[in-house]
């Protein structure tokens, strides 16, 4: 009686398909366990079922980077729509009345700036005020007062030629109180300015600050003691330049500055300010046609670098 034996598997390779690869069968541990279909099949049933499962599973491995990339896509669409879902909510668009809104609360913030800066008269008067000296000097037929201002550290004062020309005795009193004798160091008639020594310095001198590059239109101020009345300011514009006035002696001053700010006896010799408060003329008198001595709108000032000549300061 013939016996038959199982043969141990063979090894079979096939056609990958396509390109002409070959396929080999996995490994013997690898393979499914013979099912129950396959008991009584033989050996070529259980080959050909490996043989599908095989190219099952190739087909799988073909398929992975399709679903991977797939499965990429689900994720990237999914976080999209919970960020979109989640977001914070942007601003609101604005609209005409928005804008409206903005340009007045800018407008009330300025003008409450504004409001609360000091006025240029206000930094004007501030900046010269320890600069500022009262002239009274004696002359043979009476007395008379004037104004300068410290224009150097070693406390020389620049006023007007006519304020001490002729004066037996000359007496400056500083801001805050002092008073003290002084000297003419230097006198131009032709300009009208003059310069002092005085004996004591006050004790906290400060200097004024010399400027220049005046512009008709720009806003000036005239500091003095007009008719008796110590430190005061007046405000006014530039009205003119290079002007040329006959004064009592038939002298003629040229390159005047014109101003409209206020002047009055008592004012010669005191400072003509711009708005930081810089020194830029001095005054040297006003506007007389009816011999009245009093302001009728119009005042000349000797302009500083002029003025400063005498006093040995440059022009600043």
């Amino acid at each position: 009686m013939l016996r038959r034996t199982a043969s141990p598997l063979p090894t079979a390779s096939l056609g990958a398909g396509g390109a002409g690869g070959r396929l080999m069968l996995p490994p013997a541990n690898e393979l499914a366990p013979p099912t129950r279909a396959d008991r009584g099949r033989g050996a070529a049933a259980i080959v050909r079922r490996q043989v599908v499962a095989a190219r099952a599973r190739v087909r799988d491995l073909r398929d992975l980077p399709q679903r991977l990339v797939v499965a990429a896509l689900v994720l990237l669409v999914a976080g999209t729509a919970t960020w979109l879902l989640t977001r914070p909510a942007g601003p609101a668009p604005q609209t005409a009345a928005d804008v409206a809104a903005a340009i007045q609360e800018a407008q009330a913030a300025q003008a409450k700036a504004q409001a609360a800066a000091p006025s240029d008269a206000a930094t004007a008067w501030a900046t010269i005020q320890p600069s500022l000296v009262l002239i009274s000097v004696t002359l043979a037929g009476g007395s008379g007062t004037g104004a300068g201002v410290i224009v150097k550290a070693d406390g020389t004062i620049l006023t007007a030629n006519h304020v001490v020309a002729g004066a037996r005795t000359v007496t400056v009193s500083y801001t805050d109180g002092t008073r003290t004798s002084a000297t003419v160091i230097a006198a131009q008639p032709a300009d009208d300015t003059a310069t002092l020594r005085p004996a004591t310095l006050p004790e906290t001198l400060v200097p004024a600050t010399l400027g220049g590059g005046l512009q008709v239109g720009a806003p000036v101020f005239a500091v003095g003691h007009p008719v008796g009345l110590a430190d005061s300011l007046s405000a006014g514009v530039v009205s003119a330049l290079g002007r040329s006035v006959t004064v009592p002696g038939g002298r003629t001053l040229k390159n005047l500055i014109q101003t409209d700010a206020a002047v009055n006896p008592g004012n010669s010799g005191g400072p003509l300010l711009d708005r930081a408060g810089h020194v830029v003329g001095i005054v040297t008198g006003l506007a007389n046609p009816r011999g009245e001595g009093a302001f009728v709108g119009i005042g000349f000032a000797v302009p500083i670098a002029t003025a400063a000549g005498p006093a040995g300061s440059p022009p600043q």
